[in-house]
């Protein structure tokens, strides 16, 4: 098998601000490997609080080889092969994920298999996905709102001193449902035990990451008295960090970028459920390549947010098809992507 690998600046539609800092694009590098003229396709994405860059990404793939592997032929293979990618450095978990989906990607096209059958998912079961509002001025949050047609979940980041004003904003064009990302935002817990009792008469369905993810008593006070789920993002990154969850949250968010992928995420599904955990599956601002790739596995799921191609100028893909607010699942081999000029 032969990697390949290329930067590739991910261009947002509009200023995407969360609690601390706000942004125009995001950081990419694609992959491919290829087996006998089958090739498998993934991505990093790096957002700035992954402390990943495309230079970094880059350092790191190019020490990967893949050349003692033989094409992946079933799910062990794959996990084989990551550990081997994982155990080269610590750290680089949305370059190791870009390995990962190219190698699903590859398997279910060798296999003739989409991708969510390797996973044994069924479709019909795939959660609404939610489209995402990042923290901005009420005219620009007004015209987002707009965009998210056929979507039936908002997704709203909140964490600055203007927190109600959005709220309010949204409802007053729409009464959708909404999730709430705080990314760490709000700084004490009865302020923010107060805001999520506000919030909860609004049509709120949970809580994401409402603290700091170091203040871990402190988020399980919240989580106790909070009359929303509370889940767990920046403090659930990996496998080992489920347990500790557990004991803080009500629930937890993977994305593959944090995880290294589509294997290490299943296996925190798993264990999510076995500790009675609600699972989000979400995405950074990825093009349809990584979003498909965790569509695989949210029917496994409870909530859902892979808007990323939806929010994005020059998605190299085609959108996924989204229906009555769901992502399809189709019937193609892997991810099933077909590029932007098909």
């Amino acid at each position: 098998m032969r990697l390949r690998f290329a930067p590739f600046e991910l261009q947002l539609r509009h200023r995407f601000g969360i609690a601390g800092h706000t942004r125009t694009s995001t950081p990419l590098v694609l992959t491919e490997i290829e087996y006998q003229g089958t090739i498998g396709n993934g991505e990093a994405s790096m957002p700035p609080y992954l402390a990943e860059n495309q230079e970094t990404a880059q350092q790191f793939l190019s020490v990967i080889d893949l050349t003692p592997f033989d094409a992946p032929r079933n799910r062990e293979d794959i996990e084989r092969i990551m550990q081997y990618v994982d155990s080269v450095a610590p750290g680089n978990t949305a370059a190791k994920a870009a390995i990962d989906i190219a190698l699903h990607d590859l398997l279910g096209k060798l296999s003739d298999k989409p991708c969510y059958e390797l996973f044994g998912v069924n479709p019909a079961l795939m959660p609404s996905s939610s489209f995402t509002i990042g923290i901005d001025t009420p005219e620009v949050i007004r015209k987002k709102v707009k965009e998210a047609e056929g979507f039936q979940v908002i997704k709203v980041k909140l964490g600055s001193g203007q927190d109600k004003e959005i709220i309010e904003t949204i409802r007053a064009e729409t009464s959708l449902p909404i999730s709430v990302d705080a990314n760490q935002g709000w700084k004490h817990k009865e302020a923010a035990l107060e805001m999520i009792h506000w919030l909860s008469e609004r049509k709120v369905l949970f809580i994401e990451q409402p603290m700091p993810k170091e203040d871990k008593e402190g988020n399980a006070w919240l989580t106790a008295n909070s009359p929303l789920p509370i889940v767990a993002d920046e403090a659930c990154q990996r496998l080992v960090d489920v347990e500790s969850a557990a004991q803080a949250y009500d629930g937890i968010n993977i994305k593959l970028m944090k995880c290294t992928g589509l294997a290490e995420a299943a296996k925190m599904i798993v264990r999510a459920r076995e500790l009675n955990l609600k699972i989000l599956i979400g995405c950074m601002t990825e093009t349809s390549c990584a979003v498909m790739a965790a569509a695989a596995l949210a029917p496994l799921c409870d909530w859902a947010d892979l808007d990323g191609p939806w929010l994005v100028a020059n998605n190299p893909w085609q959108l996924p098809l989204l229906e009555k607010g769901r992502i399809r699942l189709e019937n193609r081999p892997g991810l099933g992507l077909r590029a932007a000029e098909e």
